[in-house]
């Protein structure tokens, strides 16, 4: 079981992290038009998940902008920014911040992402949310980078994650 910390206090996530190197499970995710999709949808292609906790909380607004801002520069790359907030509060989001080079997922329907990439915080006071992670896959579907951060407020490595999908 892998852990996180939520102001220095242990947070234990369902399930074990994904791992690089792993084939990436499938799954399906809410779009903000209350549509899904799947990551086979986008076979082929590089692919960055963005996961965070909530778009109404600052660090995960700021994720957002930065990865929002890095995906126009990748080629061949869908973004993702998955979270457990309902796709109205994705939509709203995304309007409001001029988000428009990344895809906002909801999983608030669906309970195979979280557990399969073992991300769902399984207690502490955000339990039930996921947690703040990156996850890269490449072409093929293979999981190539991973970040779990150590502490749920600070943001993912960005830069590192981008490098790793240019390299996929």
């Amino acid at each position: 079981m892998a852990t996180t910390k939520f102001k220095d206090m242990p947070v234990h996530l369902s399930g074990d992290f994904i791992a690089t190197g792993a084939a990436a499970p499938d799954f399906e995710l809410v779009k903000t038009d209350l549509g899904t999709l799947s990551l086979s949808s986008l076979k082929g292609k590089r692919v960055i998940l963005n996961i965070l906790p909530s778009l109404d909380t600052g660090v995960c607004a700021m994720s957002v902008r930065k990865f929002n801002q890095l995906a126009a520069s990748l080629p061949d790359t869908v973004v993702l920014a998955i979270s457990k907030d309902l796709p109205f509060a994705h939509a709203r989001f995304c309007t409001v911040e001029g988000i428009e080079n990344l895809v906002p997922l909801s999983d608030f329907r669906h309970s195979d992402f979280d557990e399969n990439y073992g991300v769902l915080m399984a207690d502490g006071p955000l339990q039930g949310l996921l947690a703040r992670s990156v996850v890269v896959i490449d072409r093929e579907g293979k999981v190539v980078y991973t970040e779990l951060v150590p502490e749920i407020p600070p943001e993912p490595d960005s830069d590192r994650a981008v490098d790793a999908a240019k390299r996929a």
